[in-house]
């Protein structure tokens, strides 16, 4: 696949956010960029390839965001929480796309099988973590890979509903979304009914 020029994604990005997946027509796409929609279809472009290009930026960002938490110093849970931090701060970076794709579908987050779990790619990290964190006591021992369906999807969604749904700045966000998944809400020794 040739490379898309870079007016063309942010157009699309615009386009995205202002009118949604469904909305963003080529039409407006080209609109945003400034060209029409005949030169964009002499270049190739179309509003799936567009997705799909911003969808792998979007990803690769997630994966640079989390590296960190991955190859770092301390127990599991400090660095799942420097993931979870990580996560919405992915999602911040990113959010213009994440709102226009969740109002159209999140597919694109889900593997295709009779029980759509949540694409490894998005996973696979905070799996690594939960694993690491039971092994060495500071998380409780669970299904990981279904623990880690839960935190991307608990943490990436409600920080995302958070930030534009409710307009909470992103440091009340985040702390008010990352802290009672890693602490809970019980106090110590109480246990809920």
């Amino acid at each position: 696949m040739a490379t898309i020029d870079g007016r063309y994604l942010e157009a699309a990005e615009r386009a995205f956010s202002a009118h949604g997946y469904s909305g963003a027509t080529i039409e407006r796409i080209a609109a945003e960029a400034g060209v029409s929609r005949v030169t964009l279809h002499r270049n190739g472009v179309t509003k799936d390839g567009l997705l799909a290009e911003l969808v792998t930026r979007a990803t690769d960002d997630y994966r640079r965001a989390l590296w960190p938490a991955l190859t770092g110093e301390g127990t599991g849970a400090v660095r799942l929480a420097l993931a979870l931090e990580a996560l919405c701060g992915s999602a911040e970076e990113n959010m213009a796309l994440l709102v226009a794709l969740r109002a159209q579908s999140d597919g694109i987050f889900h593997r295709s099988e009779p029980e759509a779990l949540t694409r490894t790619v998005f996973t696979e990290p905070l799996e690594k973590l939960l694993r690491e964190g039971a092994a060495d006591g500071s998380l409780c021992d669970t299904d990981a890979l279904e623990t880690a369906t839960v935190l991307f999807n608990m943490v990436g969604w409600t920080y995302i509903h958070l930030r534009s749904g409710h307009g909470w700045p992103p440091e009340r966000a985040r702390a008010c979304t990352v802290h009672p998944v890693l602490h809970g809400l019980v106090t110590a020794g109480r246990a809920a009914s």
